[in-house]
């Protein structure tokens, strides 16, 4: 029997061998993690940051971009909010002109912004899309923002809190003082009916006592202004 050598047997033989090459050569996937809130609140009139962090397989160059995109309530509508390649570049148009500043760092992996003067009308969906070439291939995570007013149990505001920070203190030393003041009183009445005379000893340590006693009544009265001066300060 004569076996027949077929002409392109080598060939058939290099084509696996071909393919692996192939596919170690162009099939190299790269790609980023990107993390991002799901849900966030934030109250009409203040700031809301926007969080979004990745990690890239390669190094961090000035090729590496940014996009934050916006889509309004029960809309497909998107428009871009933001870009970065290198520099921040905020949208000069649109709802979010003059509102959102650049808090992120590249090079820790973070692509955060923030919002100011938030309104009601910015309700809706932000997604956040980095690119680290030759990192390209990624999810992109969609954050829901829900803007309200604030409610009652959350209006504790810097004034209240300065309030109470001074009036707390004050209460607590009166107290002291007209408790001291009534022990004092009590002794000396006590000390009268007996009739008790102090010596000399006991009426330089009363002196020293009421010494004591008027400084630390001004240093809370001192405690008191710089709170005030504080608060005044701040406004």
């Amino acid at each position: 029997m004569r076996w027949s050598r077929s002409a392109d047997g080598p060939g058939r033989a290099l084509l696996p061998l071909l393919g692996i090459l192939l596919f170690q050569g162009v099939c190299i996937v790269h790609s980023l993690e990107i993390s991002a809130d799901t849900q966030v609140r934030g109250y009409v009139g203040e700031k809301i940051k926007l969080k979004c962090n990745f990690r890239s397989t390669s190094e961090v160059t000035d090729k590496l971009t940014i996009d934050w995109t916006y889509r309004p309530p029960s809309s497909s509508r998107t428009e871009s909010i933001f870009h970065y390649q290198s520099f921040q570049y905020p949208t000069t148009a649109g709802t979010f002109r003059d509102r959102i500043s650049w808090v992120g760092n590249v090079y820790k992996g973070d692509a955060s912004i923030s919002i100011r003067s938030l309104t009601p009308k910015d309700n809706g969906t932000f997604s956040c899309a980095v690119k680290n070439p030759p990192d390209v291939h990624h999810n992109i995570p969609l954050t829901e923002l829900t803007v309200t007013e604030r409610g009652f149990g959350t209006m504790l505001s810097s004034v209240a809190l300065l309030s109470i920070l001074v009036f707390i203190p004050s209460v607590v030393v009166v107290v002291l003082l007209l408790v001291r003041m009534y022990r004092k009183a009590a002794g000396l009445k006590k000390r009268s009916k007996s009739g008790y005379k102090k010596s000399s000893i006991e009426v330089s340590d009363d002196t020293d006592q009421e010494e004591k006693e008027e400084c630390l009544a001004r240093l809370c009265v001192r405690c008191a202004e710089c709170l005030d001066s504080d608060y005044e300060e701040t406004y």
